[in-house]
């Protein structure tokens, strides 16, 4: 299994504890094992300014948001082993952690892991798949010895 994981920091906020490079690709591996074999992710973390107006230009709201996914949809007929991007709001990140009482890292890991997810296909526009990839995130995390992010307080 390849996975290229590109970092882009874009963050001015040096006070914000932010993951290493290990820590990115170790978790877009574990979202990728058993689904793909190799890929290319970019993980941009950003500022709110930026999420706003990613979030607002690509989904219509006008708010920042703690991860955006952009899968690749490259052409047909030419194999690319690009999945796509993710943009992280490393402030919004930060702060939900803090408003539910969570370790920081293990929020990051889920933001990545859940993020990564979506660039492969998964996603909880209703009720069936939304249950499918929380089940799949929990699973994940668990592998890596963090408690059930959609449980308050851990």
């Amino acid at each position: 299994m390849n996975y290229d994981v590109d970092i882009q920091r874009d963050v001015d906020n040096t006070e914000l504890i932010l993951p290493s490079d290990e820590d990115f690709q170790l978790w877009v591996t574990l979202a990728l094992t058993g689904r793909k074999s190799r890929g290319e992710i970019c993980i941009r973390l950003v500022e709110p300014t930026e999420s706003q107006q990613l979030n607002n230009d690509y989904r219509g709201k006008d708010a920042p948001t703690n991860v955006l996914s952009f899968p690749f949809d490259g052409p047909e007929g030419i194999p690319m082993d690009l999945l796509g991007d993710l943009a992280i709001c490393a402030d919004i990140v930060t702060k939900e952690a803090q408003e539910q009482n969570k370790p920081i890292h293990n929020h990051w890991a889920h933001m990545v892991i859940h993020g990564t997810l979506h660039l492969i296909g998964f996603d909880h526009i209703n009720d069936s798949d939304a249950e499918q990839m929380e089940t799949l995130e929990v699973a994940l995390l668990a592998s890596i010895n963090i408690p059930d992010p959609y449980q308050q307080g851990v």
